[in-house]
């Protein structure tokens, strides 16, 4: 079932869009030159742009290694896989989150294990601690739109009761939090190249960072099938590579990271200055010594249904990411949750809304959302 294509067909009708991908790839000519090259040559899997991009990402990000994979779904199962997940084991992570945390937790054989966010978003360290039991192997703290979560005090906790820790850190690449950035904090980093987020490619992609040799050399396995050579496995692993096409795109958008990651700092801010002074809306708190990247720009809002609505109609695209924590999803009733287990995760699903802050989102276009806002709540008391 397709349902991304009547959505496309919509998104495309906003003045004001999440969806900026027409502007960004309006230079594609520059791409598909070097994307030539790769056809000419045939080196469609893991060709030399593969390794090129690998080193570009780790190097942002002062990794010592980096290993590019099909997709940030596909980066958080081997990451699972890496540090010895199995059948039986539990994985704490946030019941606010995507889809694809939890599904990856699945995916590696392992039951996920649901714990409460705090207003911010992001996993509250209590909350993890209360869900540990004897077969809880691992933690999945995810960096919500590019802030990154409590780490000091989850990385303790992981150290008291000896667990691994996965970075879901796929709306966080070039994020910080004392000057250390998102991915290297925990065990192993998990990154979306997906074509809305911060760095992406020409369609699904994911990269993992790791400063952990063994690690690395066993993500570098599982993504390749378990090969040591043409002819030869280590381990039974899978096909997760990232093709040589697609880092051929993620090195050309490399290119423009800074300004890419400057302009959503720079609009996002723009927007906490004109929306605190909205009585009916909640700006998450900006901490100084975090870097927030804002994949999304997400705020908690009073009548968020009718808000959204009425932004649509003037041409915003406002959504919501996302409506249903992940214990009342559907696939979740097996483990026995039920309304009420995770109050902020419940309340934040219910009142979150995302604004585009993209660097194509010009000054009108904030000032606009803004304006909006405000007739919106003077005409809804």
């Amino acid at each position: 079932m397709n349902y991304l294509k009547e959505q496309y067909k919509r998104d495309r009708e906003f003045r004001i869009r999440h969806n900026y991908l027409p502007e960004q790839f309006s230079d594609l000519r520059a791409v598909l030159r070097d994307i030539e090259k790769v056809v000419r040559n045939n080196s469609f899997t893991l060709g030399e742009e593969v390794s090129v991009f690998e080193d570009r990402f780790g190097k942002k990000t002062n990794s010592k290694y980096a290993l590019s994979v099909s997709s940030g779904t596909d980066a958080l199962i081997l990451a699972l896989k890496a540090i010895g997940v199995k059948e039986g084991d539990e994985v704490i992570a946030p019941s606010f989150t995507f889809y694809a945390t939890i599904g990856a937790i699945v995916a590696a054989g392992a039951r996920p294990v649901f714990a409460d966010v705090k207003a911010d978003f992001n996993i509250d360290p209590e909350s993890i601690e209360k869900q540990m039991t004897g077969k809880t192997k691992a933690i999945i703290p995810v960096h919500w739109a590019g802030r990154i979560c409590d780490m000091p005090k989850i990385m303790r906790l992981a150290s008291k009761y000896k667990l691994k820790v996965i970075e879901d850190a796929c709306h966080a690449y070039m994020a910080k939090l004392d000057g250390e950035y998102a991915g290297n904090f925990g065990d192993i980093g998990c990154f979306s190249l997906h074509p809305l987020k911060n760095i992406n490619v020409w369609g699904d992609g994911g990269m993992l960072v790791t400063n952990n040799s063994e690690y690395f050399r066993k993500l570098s396995l599982l993504r390749n099938h378990g090969l040591i050579s043409r002819d030869r496995l280590e381990i039974f692993g899978h096909n997760s590579r990232l093709d040589t096409i697609q880092a051929v795109v993620g090195n050309h958008f490399m290119k423009k990271l800074d300004h890419i990651i400057k302009m959503r700092i720079h609009n996002a801010r723009y927007l906490d200055k004109k929306l605190r002074m909205i009585d009916e809306l909640v700006i998450p708190v900006r901490i100084k010594n975090r870097v927030e990247t804002f994949q999304l720009f997400s705020l908690l809002c009073k009548k968020r249904n009718k808000l959204k609505e009425y932004l649509n109609r003037q041409g915003i695209d406002a959504k919501v990411h996302y409506p249903i924590p992940m214990h009342l999803q559907k696939p979740a009733k097996r483990w026995g949750y039920k309304e009420g287990d995770f109050p902020v995760s419940e309340y934040v699903a219910d009142c979150t809304l995302s604004l585009p802050v993209h660097e194509f989102v010009k000054k009108e276009d904030l000032d606009f959302m803004v304006d909006q806002i405000h007739t919106f709540y003077s005409h809804n008391p």
